[in-house]
């Protein structure tokens, strides 16, 4: 796994775990027939993560947070895995293809544990999004763009398919939401919330600083993150 620019987030710095840098898609190539879709790895910003799951406590879920399994889908090195964790969710998953993302986040976890942080059960897995499978219960996935169009649609038909049989409420929590179409042209899902999530001050700082320390440049800066939340409201739930 090749690095671009590395320049440390103070999340990691105060935090003692390593969840910063910026890693293209190009260089998460793991020998598997969907590492031509991955995107990046970026580390959401703490401050727009915990205003997006704000937002969405707003939306009246259909099941409390304490009976809510919340899966991180392209987890990376689990930066929202991590602050998940300290939230009362019936447990939390994050959900990476790449081994040595997998391997960080896992340390990264081990140190979460050793601080007391933890709050609720949580795993990382790896596997791709697509073939991952997924529980039964009330769920909410989180995705910040982890990879382009033809994966998302296989995982929206996987969700699909998994919440009709179980008839259980799913939520959709989407990140710098370039492929949000494919779950617009998809039945059974309402977009309840779109908008920009403001980075907080000290985010916006520390983000422009990580991505103006990339080698080649490819990535914009923004104060802010495109994002949506998203309901399955296919007929199974209500019949």
């Amino acid at each position: 796994m090749k690095k671009d620019g590395f320049t440390p987030h103070p999340f990691d710095l105060e935090n003692g775990v390593r969840t910063s840098g910026l890693v293209a898609g190009r260089d998460l190539q793991t020998g598997h027939a969907h590492d031509r879709h991955a995107t990046a790895y970026f580390g959401v910003a703490p401050s727009v993560f915990e205003r997006l799951l704000r937002r969405w406590r707003r939306t009246g879920p259909a099941a409390p947070m304490e009976e809510t399994t919340f899966i991180d889908v392209g987890a990376g090195m689990g930066r929202a895995v991590l602050l998940a964790s300290e939230m009362p969710f019936r447990r939390v998953i994050g959900v990476e293809l790449h081994p040595a993302l997998v391997r960080t986040a896992r340390r990264n976890l081990t140190t979460w544990r050793k601080a007391g942080r933890v709050k609720t059960p949580v795993r990382m897995v790896q596997s791709d999004a697509a073939d991952f499978t997924y529980p039964a219960g009330p769920t909410v996935l989180f995705l910040f763009n982890p990879f382009g169009a033809p994966v998302m649609r296989r995982l929206i038909r996987a969700l699909s398919s998994s919440r009709a049989q179980h008839r259980a409420a799913l939520d959709i929590l989407y990140v710098n939401n370039e492929q949000e179409w494919v779950l617009e042209q998809s039945k059974g899902f309402a977009r309840l919330f779109s908008g920009k999530m403001l980075r907080s001050r000290a985010d916006a700082a520390a983000d422009h600083r990580i991505l103006a320390n990339q080698p080649d440049g490819e990535y914009a800066f923004a104060p802010h993150e495109d994002c949506s939340i998203w309901r399955w409201t296919g007929a199974s739930l209500s019949s």
